[in-house]
């Protein structure tokens, strides 16, 4: 279940096909974060596809930036060189109306965090690690962050903490990505439904 799915309030400002331009969801992002291989760019075009929004995947903006791919850039300058030029391309974004595909290991910055989650929603998509451990072969290929002596149960275990932290919404993975994808649009909506409720009650309250 996700954070906003235990809410059973009346939707506002309802996000469905093609409404992710109508009143104040146009300057909303959506920002997915969670470990590597747990389907934030697959299931993150799909849903700009569906809402009519913007995709960023910030591994691809990091890349470019660079000049180099992900494996290359933690080889030539190590982890911390990586972490560094990751949080630099993120806080470069100014962006609006998006959905935001993150690297797992942004979640290492604060700064990075702060300037993602201002003006947007941030989703964890969470999957077992028994589960992520089958999808992912070749972690130094892929260009995951690793410290030396750290095993991937490690990695799992210490940003799964921040993961929970950072998020608005978590998503336990459902199945397919079909069904994550309405996972997310069904808590998305939820969640601004009772933002919006809270607001209003600010307001009544002259708070």
């Amino acid at each position: 279940m996700s954070k906003a799915g235990k809410y059973n309030h009346m939707k506002h400002d309802e996000v469905t096909p093609g409404s992710a331009t109508k009143g104040n969801v146009k300057t909303k992002n959506i920002v997915l974060i969670g470990m590597p291989a747990s389907g934030k760019s697959t299931v993150g075009v799909i849903l700009a596809k569906i809402l009519g929004m913007n995709f960023i995947d910030t591994d691809i903006v990091l890349q470019q930036k660079a000049g180099a791919r992900l494996p290359d850039i933690i080889k030539e300058q190590g982890v911390e060189g990586f972490l560094q030029r990751e949080e630099q391309a993120v806080l470069g974004l100014c962006t609006e109306n998006s959905v935001i595909a993150t690297g797992g290991s942004v979640v290492y910055s604060d700064a990075a965090m702060k300037h993602l989650s201002g003006g947007a929603t941030v989703v964890y998509l969470k999957v077992p690690f028994p589960k992520l451990r089958r999808r992912l072969h070749d972690l130094r290929g892929r260009g995951v962050v690793l410290r030396d002596g750290e095993s991937p149960e490690e990695m799992f275990a210490e940003r799964s903490v921040l993961y929970e932290r950072y998020s608005d919404i978590t998503i336990d993975e459902p199945g397919s990505v079909e069904d994550t994808v309405r996972a997310v649009i069904d808590a998305l909506n939820d969640f601004r439904g009772v933002c919006h409720e809270i607001r209003f009650a600010l307001q009544r309250n002259g708070l």
